[in-house]
């Protein structure tokens, strides 16, 4: 097999009945040689901008005073080869018909993970996935998901997907990473305006990225990967 790269997952507004009606999965990855130098570097920031080594970087805590801080972790991700993104946006929930496909909402909810991350995946590497812990997703779905996606890659042997692990966000630096570029999608997509740090955060990423956010990248965009999920509603 060729290098190893991890995977970090993390995902927005999933419950069913949370009454907001955007859902977003995003998943951060980079080669796992590479991860202690881009956590020590994320928290090296932190201390740059008088904040504790292990304050948890997340997206519902961005404030216009913590706003140069959260601008230089978007550009570091930004200059950094070694960092990618991807996102799987649900601009509906309410429209979901989980019955005509005989499914519970947990079980769409490890689909939309399968969908997330089955185009990020290259049979000639190998992968360690780390998923946030959620009470919606225990570890039989997370076995679940392991299994499906070793099936959809003829890895009976587990050689591309080595494993799938439930770690803590703020215990990890990119699950919390992925927390915030997947936080900014979902509160662009809920056409929030609430605060002014978070929409020039929004814009920036427009700027660096590219892109508009709000349409699907192309499925094999490597830096800042969208995807504006249609499926499934029943209709």
């Amino acid at each position: 097999m060729g290098d190893i790269y991890n995977i970090y997952c993390d995902e927005s507004c999933h419950l069913e009945n949370d009454n907001i009606s955007v859902m977003t999965l995003g998943a951060i990855w980079c080669r796992e040689e590479k991860k202690d130098l881009i956590f020590k570097r994320l928290r090296e920031i932190k201390v740059e901008h008088g904040l504790k080594s292990d304050f948890e970087l997340k997206w519902n805590k961005v404030s216009n005073a913590k706003y140069s801080y959260y601008l230089d972790v978007l550009n570091y991700f930004f200059d950094n080869s070694d960092l990618h993104f991807r996102v799987l946006v649900v601009p509906d929930k309410k429209l979901l018909d989980h019955d005509r496909f005989n499914q519970t909402h947990d079980t769409f909810y490890y689909k939309m993970y399968f969908d997330l991350l089955k185009s990020i995946l290259n049979p000639s590497m190998s992968y360690n996935i780390y998923l946030d812990i959620k009470d919606t997703l225990g570890q039989k779905k997370v076995e679940k998901l392991h299994e499906i996606l070793c099936n959809n890659n003829y890895d009976y042997n587990k050689e591309i997907i080595k494993k799938i692990q439930q770690v803590r966000s703020h215990e990890v630096e990119l699950v919390s990473l992925s927390d915030f570029f997947t936080g900014a999608i979902s509160y662009l997509h809920r056409n929030l305006n609430t605060s002014d740090a978070k929409l020039k955060l929004i814009k920036k990423i427009r700027e660096r990225s590219g892109y508009n956010l709000l349409s699907s990248t192309l499925i094999h965009e490597d830096k800042f990967n969208v995807f504006i999920w249609k499926g499934g509603y029943g209709k």
